[in-house]
C-alpha cells in the first residue's frame, strides 16, 4: 500500500478556507459599512428634510400670526366703528325726539299752568312749575298721561304759596310712540 501524505493538502485547504473566510468577512464588513453608511445618510437626509419642513412651517406660522394680529386689529377697528355707528344711529333717531318733547310740553300745558324749569336725564324728565290751582295740575297730569311722547307723570311736590298759586314738581318719562316702531318694522320687511 502506498502511503499518501495528505497533511500538506489539508493545510493548503485550511489556508484557502481561512483566506476565503477572511475575504468574505472583509466583504461582509464592507457591505455592512455600506449599508450602515447608506442608512446614516438616508436618516440624516430625512432629518434634514423634516427640519426644512419644520422651518417652513414656523415661517408660515409666523406669517399667519401676523395675519391673525392684523385681523384682530381689523376686528377691533370694526367693533369701534360699529359702536360709533350705533351711537350715531341712536343720536339720529333721538334727534326729532327733542322737537316732539318741546311740542308735547307746550301742547299738553293747560291754561293757568306755567313751567319754571324742565330737567332731562336720559329718558326721565323733572318738571317744576306754578299753577293757579291744584285742579290745573291734575288736568296737566291727565294730558301728559294721554300724550304718546310723555308717560308716567308722577307728582312729587305740590305746595300752596301765599297768593293762591301752587308750586309743583312732576317726574315723567319720555317715550317713542308704538306707531313709529310699527312703521320701522314695515320698512324692514
Amino acid at each position: 500500500m502506498a502511503r499518501i501524505n495528505l497533511l500538506p493538502w489539508r493545510e493548503e485547504r485550511r489556508r484557502q478556507l481561512t483566506q476565503e473566510f477572511a475575504r468574505q468577512a472583509v466583504l461582509a464588513s464592507l457591505f455592512a459599512i455600506a449599508i450602515g453608511g447608506y442608512a446614516w445618510y438616508h436618516v440624516n437626509g430625512m432629518i434634514d428634510h423634516q427640519r426644512d419642513r419644520n422651518d417652513y412651517l414656523e415661517e408660515e406660522i409666523a406669517v399667519l400670526q401676523k395675519e391673525i394680529e392684523q385681523i384682530e386689529e381689523l376686528e377691533s377697528t370694526r367693533r369701534q366703528l360699529v359702536a360709533r355707528m350705533d351711537v350715531i344711529q341712536r343720536l339720529q333717531q333721538r334727534r326729532p325726539q327733542i322737537v316732539h318733547l318741546f311740542f308735547e310740553i307746550a301742547d299738553t300745558l293747560p291754561d293757568g299752568v306755567y313751567l319754571t324749569q324742565v330737567t332731562q336725564k336720559g329718558d326721565k324728565l323733572s318738571v317744576n312749575g306754578r299753577a293757579e290751582s291744584n285742579a290745573r295740575v291734575s288736568s296737566y297730569m291727565r294730558r301728559l298721561d294721554a300724550s304718546p311722547w310723555l308717560t308716567d307723570p308722577e307728582l312729587q311736590i305740590i305746595e300752596s304759596e301765599d297768593d293762591d298759586v301752587s308750586r309743583f314738581t312732576l317726574n315723567l318719562a319720555q317715550t317713542v310712540p308704538d306707531s313709529d316702531d310699527d312703521s320701522d318694522d314695515g320698512e324692514s320687511s
